[in-house]
């Protein structure tokens, strides 16, 4: 496996990031697309959030190795806000929140947050999520299953991220019928899975204030360097051919897939594993021509 660094950029205007990176579809680390006078980078804390929304009960989601046969992984349990802020900050933990809505709970805090728009009005800022992980966290090997355009921006703490472009999903060992690898690409077992000897990507280390643009379709692994959060907005995928993946994705396969995981259980999952053993193979065959 090959990881090539993200570089880093600001200043950059519409028309220039459209054509050499959302059109390509290259993933960048962005300074500014975040305003970093906004208010967020002022007043956001652990503490101001305990204030305002500590007592809200929140989905705790853990290790996702138990849970390869799901499109996602389930929730280990849950506490108040102010208490996992509590945990994340005493101790390094694989404790993470997933999707988080409390820019929906308070969405005044939306107006936290000023971006310097470089997609030329494609991006969702309507629709923010929030990510928080302990030391240590992560995210297992996927790609988000809308093939949306995603800007994540690091407001505190340090996150490494790799990425895979969606051509390498059958040297990744992509689950069919699913939207994540079966490899551990942390530390990658060569010797069971051959196919990741192959792969070329790129590493991405954003700390606060830094944006990572993550192109439609891309495969993402993500890891907590430190405890921390981010906010993410999303910009619609640009072909056809992704909106009919990401329609195909949250429409058809998912339903499929979970209706044949409940007829065929642990059957199905081990057919899926064959087959991504089997496209894997033929990939590394084409590797080698």
């Amino acid at each position: 496996m090959i990881l090539s660094p993200v570089q880093k950029i600001k200043n950059i205007s519409s028309q220039e990031f459209l054509r050499t990176y959302l059109k390509p579809a290259k993933p960048i680390i962005l300074e500014d697309f975040a305003d970093p006078e906004s208010p967020a980078f002022k007043k956001w804390n652990y503490d101001y959030f305990k204030v305002i929304a500590g007592e809200q009960k929140v989905n705790i989601y853990g290790s996702e190795i138990e849970s390869l046969d799901r499109v996602a992984s389930k929730p280990i349990g849950q506490s108040t806000f102010a208490d996992y802020l509590d945990l994340i900050t005493s101790s390094p933990t694989e404790h993470r929140l997933f999707l988080f809505n409390l820019l929906s709970i308070k969405p005044e805090l939306k107006n936290d947050i000023h971006y310097r728009d470089v997609t030329d009005g494609k991006i969702l800022k309507w629709l923010p999520f929030m990510f928080f992980g302990g030391e240590g966290s992560i995210t297992r090997n996927h790609v988000d299953i809308d093939m949306s355009h995603v800007f994540i921006t690091q407001f505190q703490g340090i996150k490494r991220i790799w990425l895979f472009p969606w051509e390498q999903s059958d040297l990744l060992y992509k689950l069919p019928y699913n939207f994540h690898s079966i490899t551990n690409v942390k530390e990658p077992d060569y010797d069971a899975f051959p196919g990741l000897k192959y792969v070329k990507g790129y590493e991405a280390v954003i700390k606060p204030g830094e944006t990572l643009y993550i192109p439609s379709g891309w495969w993402h692994y993500i890891q907590y360097e430190t405890e921390g959060y981010s906010v993410s907005v999303r910009a619609l995928p640009s072909s056809w051919l992704e909106k009919w993946r990401g329609f195909k994705n949250l429409v058809l396969i998912r339903h499929f897939d979970n209706m044949m995981r409940n007829v065929f259980k642990e059957r199905w999952f081990r057919f899926k594993v064959g087959k991504a053993v089997r496209k894997a193979n033929r990939a590394i065959k084409r590797q080698k021509l």
